[in-house]
């Protein structure tokens, strides 16, 4: 059985485990192949962090700061976790490092130069998110190794390569020549390619490197591996004896929660192997006997159930409000090709006769949309918001929505707005920020 196979980078840095639970854990030592991301906090380090925003390398390069003391503690902080596995791999580090540091100076006096800045700080964002993979899969392969393992190691981050190919070439071109049958393949979550895979997916990187391997290559299931079960509600707000794994569901599901920013894949991760036909597990690395939650392209739950309560705490809700609205034909294209102008997508709306109210990401927020609908339109506001949502294959169901809503009534939460799609795989509610772990836990015991 042919597997392709991501591991997470908090499930790296458990590498034991990893070893145990994944690689040993079902006896196949060929025929696998792990795509692997940084060992957690690495990118972090490089890059910015992902949750505080706190600044890495790259910000200081950006803000034309000295960015080597910093590249040195990344350098430090790899070596640490080299002795932490016991792997010979210093030198490597000091490799990658040295050649980052020769690329970056010829950025910096590129940058100095005047003539360009975006693409090159770019180029330098690319540099700096491949060291954290190339480290982590040199490190697993080099364990494996030494443990009698037949591994090949590919490392797609190709700072030896200057070959002018796509991300998709070079994967086809690693892996054209490798006997699946006699291996196991530990592969870089970052791919080089002339697209730049920052660029197109920034942190979402690896899971795409992932899916393009497993388009290529059409195992008979594609495995994420992550330090959780993807679980009916999030264990940390409601608690862990209030949720189980969802089990089955489908690529229209994973969508639905990528949107709230829960994601069990990058959502465009996801369509190519939605596409191809192949299936997708979710499985916890330190449950092995646990078969996770599968998600297939046509699965329908044979009960009516809700599968996933979620949410996000991290919403605007832009209101756009005109009196001449009423009966007025393209109100509402010219709202939005206002937000296509300024490259801002949207996660909700709900239309009244003279309002049109749209959700966004509140990372999104561009004062100068604002200034435009403001010019266009009697009255824009914006006010933070959390959305709340039930999501299930099968949820059409009566009683339902009003079960909900009472559910949120009782936990005093009000409902500045609710949304239900002709599909009815996702019930959208608006509720105050502050009340956001309420109504979750109101839903959870209620409909979950």
């Amino acid at each position: 059985m042919l597997t392709v196979e991501k591991i997470g980078g908090t499930s790296m840095s458990a590498l034991q485990e990893v070893i145990d639970n994944i690689i040993y854990y079902n006896g196949q030592l060929t025929g696998r192949v792990f795509v692997v991301s940084a060992f957690s906090g690495v990118t972090n380090l490089l890059l910015e962090n992902k949750k505080t925003r706190a600044p890495g390398v790259y910000h200081r390069l950006a803000n034309s700061e000295d960015f080597h003391q910093s590249l040195n503690e990344v350098a430090a902080f790899l070596k640490e976790l080299n002795a932490t596995y016991g792997v010979d791999a210093d030198g490597y580090v000091d490799d990658l490092i040295g050649q980052a540091k020769v690329y970056l100076d010829s950025a910096v006096t590129m940058l100095a130069s005047g003539y360009l800045n975006e693409g090159i700080l770019l180029a330098a964002r690319e540099i700096l998110a491949s060291i954290g993979e190339s480290h982590s899969a040199y490190v697993l392969a080099t364990l494996l190794k030494n443990k009698g393992i037949r591994v090949h190691l590919v490392d797609l981050a190709g700072a030896n390569d200057s070959r002018v190919l796509t991300i998709s070439e070079r994967i086809k071109d690693a892996f054209e020549k490798i006997d699946l049958s006699s291996c196991i393949v530990v592969a870089t979550g970052y791919a080089k390619g002339t697209e730049g895979i920052m660029r197109e997916f920034d942190r979402g990187y690896s899971e795409v490197t992932f899916s393009k391997i497993a388009e290529l290559l059409k195992p008979q299931e594609a495995i994420i591996h992550k330090e959780y079960h993807l679980s009916t509600a999030d264990p940390g707000l409601v608690g862990l004896e209030n949720v189980q794994p969802v089990g089955y569901t489908n690529y229209d599901i994973a969508d639905q929660l990528a949107d709230v920013g829960m994601e069990a894949i990058h959502p465009k991760a996801a369509k190519p192997l939605e596409m191809a036909g192949i299936h997708l597990r979710i499985k916890n690395t330190f449950e092995p006997e646990h078969p996770g939650t599968l998600i297939t392209k046509d699965y329908v739950s044979k009960i009516k159930r809700v599968e996933v309560i979620t949410g996000t705490d991290q919403q605007l809700l832009i209101d756009i409000y005109d009196p001449l609205m009423t009966g007025n034909v393209g109100s509402d294209l010219k709202i939005m090709q206002c937000f296509f102008d300024h490259g801002v997508s949207y996660t909700f709306k709900v239309t009244s006769a003279n309002s049109i109210s749209i959700v966004i990401w509140e990372s999104d927020l561009k004062t100068q949309l604002i200034d435009d609908l403001q010019r266009s339109f009697e009255r824009v506001t914006a006010e933070p918001v959390a959305m709340v949502c039930l999501l299930g294959t099968n949820m059409d169901q009566p009683g339902l929505l009003a079960k909900a809503t009472t559910a949120l009534g009782k936990a005093d939460i009000n409902i500045i707005s609710a949304g239900v799609a002709r599909g009815k795989v996702n019930i959208q509610f608006l509720i105050d920020r502050a009340q956001f772990k309420a109504a979750i836990i109101a839903l959870n015991q209620a409909v979950g």
